[in-house]
Parts: structure tokens; C-alpha cells; sequence
């Protein structure tokens, strides 16, 4: 993998480590100086990916927080055996990434899948983000067709998440207005920290409670029957999960987009085309301006493009 954003030097094609990788991908440490400002409260200051699915496998260990809600509060700390900080970010103060993967001609899947328009460094790649995360958001609809998991701890990232006061393994937050969601598929029942289910006000009561007795958190983001992003991100936030991470699938990502609540995209652009009428990475309402993002990183490997744009 080389690094293409830095002066190349004698071997700088070479394999990163998880580590590496960690660093190059952290959550901004001060995040208030972007969108999100103390000044704004809970709005933003500028104007209101196919699914990523996969599970990077090492084995489970660690703790639940001790936090009463279940989930940890931001906080600052170094990495023990490091002088490197952590990434961290200020209580309340949220930072939404996407991760997605697209082939040159603009397609999000492949008979509706992104695997096979993947790679094994996009897979760890995809690893490394889910590592650093507080929370993985992902729509209802990539929840049954992807038979989502909960997501594992991993050994890798035991040290930096527990010096960062987060749990073991990221929560995941499903959205969904409908609630027609498997209440006893493993995701709700075998969780490692309880999975949340972000819905509106108006959702039905029945369905929230069946949520709730299979070990599910209901969090009411809308004062209608569905989730209004903005609200989403900030509702996360107030429960500690400030390193927020969406995966797709690409109706969701559309409305983060036009919701302007999008800080970072990590897109992989994958050396294939596929034609067809695939959906791109982002599906959703028209917004009247295009959001401009800047270059932040550029991995290569094999033709595979590993990017990372963050708003201006």
C-alpha cells in the first residue's frame, strides 16, 4: 500500500499496519472547529455508498462500560506505551463519517452486494473504521438484506478503544421508521453492547416495545414516523457516541448528504466496471449546491484508490 499523499521514499509500497492504519484514519481531535460548534447548539453551522458489509472476525473480550447508560462519554487519553493521543472527541460534539466503495464507472454493488467489487486492504480498511468507532448507523433495509451482525471486539483495537473510554465493540444504530425488523435475530438478542433502534415519535408503540424486550435501546430521533438525520447524529452524540460511523446503504447516505451532517467520506474506488443500473454510493433528495469536500488522505494498492475527503 503507498501512500500517495506524503514524499515516497525507499520502500514506501509496503503492507500497513493495523496500527498505522488506526493513526492515519482517527477521529479529528477537535472537531468543534468544523461544522458542529458550541455556538450552534445542536444544529450545524452550514445549511442543512452500496452497503459496506462484512465482519472483520477476531475473537470477543473485553468489558461492558461502566456507564450507566451503557455507553461510554467521550473523553481524552493517550494510548498506553505512546506519547500519540487518542482519538477523542469533546462531549456531545459528533463526527459522521461514511465509508463506501464505488467502481469507475459510479456503481455502489454488484448484484447488490459490495464484496465483489472489494478487496482485502478495503476489508481492513473496513475494519480499521468499524475499530475506531463509538457506533455503526445502517439502514433498516441493509439490516435484512445483509443479515446484519453485532459488531465484534477486536483484539487489535482492545488497548486504544479502552484508553479512549469506549466499550469493547462499536454499538450498531439501526434506522427505521416501519420497524420491520427480526426482534430475535442476533443483532437485537447477542449483542456485546445493546444495539440501537432510531425511530421516529409516531412509530408504532408495539413495535418499540418488542424492540425494547429483545434488548434493543429505542431512540426517538423525529417528531414523525421517521428518523430526521440531523437529529439522529445529535441524539447518538448525547449518549456519548460521538465517533459515528454509517455504512450505508445508499438511501440513508443521500440523507445525511442533503441533511448536511456529513463530515467525512472514506471512499475506495474500486479498478472495475460493472455497467448496469447499480446504485451509487449516495441515493437520496437533490441538493440545490454541491457540498465541496477536501482531499484529506490517498492510499494505493493494486489500482484500488483508498480516499478521504472531508468537508470544507
Amino acid at each position: 500500500m503507498t501512500d500517495e499523499t506524503a514524499d515516497q521514499g525507499p520502500g514506501a509500497d509496503r503492507e500497513w499496519t493495523l496500527d498505522e492504519l488506526a493513526d492515519r484514519y482517527a477521529y479529528p481531535v477537535e472537531p468543534s472547529a468544523g461544522p458542529w460548534s458550541a455556538e450552534s447548539g445542536t444544529g450545524r453551522a452550514e445549511g442543512g455508498g452500496g452497503v459496506r458489509s462484512g465482519s472483520p472476525a477476531d475473537s470477543a473480550s473485553g468489558a461492558r462500560s461502566d456507564s450507566p447508560t451503557g455507553f461510554p462519554s467521550a473523553s481524552s487519553a493517550s494510548v498506553p506505551g505512546s506519547d500519540r493521543p487518542s482519538a477523542s472527541l469533546s462531549a456531545a460534539v459528533p463526527w459522521l463519517r461514511a465509508n463506501m466503495v464505488s467502481t469507475l464507472d459510479g456503481a455502489a454493488q454488484h448484484d447488490g452486494r459490495s464484496q465483489p467489487i472489494s478487496c482485502a486492504s478495503d476489508m481492513r480498511i473496513f475494519g480499521t473504521l468499524r475499530g475506531l468507532a463509538d457506533v455503526v448507523l445502517v439502514g433498516a433495509e441493509t439490516v435484512r438484506k445483509e443479515g446484519y451482525r453485532p459488531a465484534r471486539a477486536r483484539e487489535a483495537f482492545a488497548e486504544r478503544r479502552a484508553a479512549a473510554g469506549q466499550t469493547p465493540a462499536p454499538a450498531v444504530a439501526v434506522i427505521s421508521a416501519g420497524l420491520d425488523l427480526d426482534f430475535s435475530a442476533p443483532l437485537f438478542t447477542s449483542s456485546l453492547v445493546p444495539t440501537l433502534v432510531l425511530t421516529g415519535e409516531k412509530a408504532r408503540k408495539d413495535r418499540k416495545e418488542e424492540a425494547e424486550r429483545a434488548g434493543a435501546r429505542v431512540v426517538v430521533a423525529g417528531d414523525g414516523r421517521g428518523v430526521d438525520p440531523a437529529r439522529a447524529v445529535q441524539a447518538l452524540a448525547e449518549l456519548g457516541l460521538t465517533r459515528q460511523l454509517t455504512e450505508g446503504g445508499p438511501r440513508m447516505l443521500g440523507q445525511f448528504i442533503a441533511a448536511g451532517v456529513l463530515d467525512e467520506l472514506c471512499l475506495t474506488l474500486s479498478p472495475t466496471l460493472t455497467s448496469g443500473d447499480a446504485q451509487r454510493i449516495a441515493d437520496g433528495p437533490r441538493i440545490a449546491v454541491p457540498k465541496r469536500f477536501s482531499l484529506a488522505s490517498l492510499l494505493e494498492e493494486e489500482g484500488f484508490l483508498f480516499t478521504r475527503y472531508r468537508r470544507t
